[in-house]
């Protein structure tokens, strides 16, 4: 059994912002999956907003650095799809209130 479960995993995720929007990647509906192995590797199925996010790199970068506070954290690994594509119905009530959009 994990030393951690995926939801302190995803939690840890609400620290990741994208640096363009400035809402973190749960909210804006990026996240579509986080699975955690019994040896404590973490899993996170993610998009971004665009194919072309320059800021890709960056992101990915920060949900690696995000798990680092897990206990006995094992490999952490970020597989990026297009599908779904992200579209803003998939964030969250609040993000989208703290963008203006209804």
């Amino acid at each position: 059994m994990a030393d951690f479960s995926a939801e302190q995993a995803k939690d840890n995720l609400k620290n990741v912002f994208d640096p363009e929007i400035g809402i973190n990647i749960v909210d804006l509906g990026l996240v579509y999956d986080v699975d955690v192995s019994e040896k404590n590797d973490v899993l996170v199925t993610m998009t971004l907003t665009s194919l072309g996010c320059p800021l890709g790199p960056v992101i990915v970068q920060e949900v690696t650095n995000a798990m680092g506070d897990l206990p006995n954290l094992g490999e952490v690994d970020v597989k990026l799809v297009w599908s779904p594509a992200w579209s803003p119905d998939m964030m969250s009530e609040e993000a989208r209130d703290e963008l203006g959009i209804w």
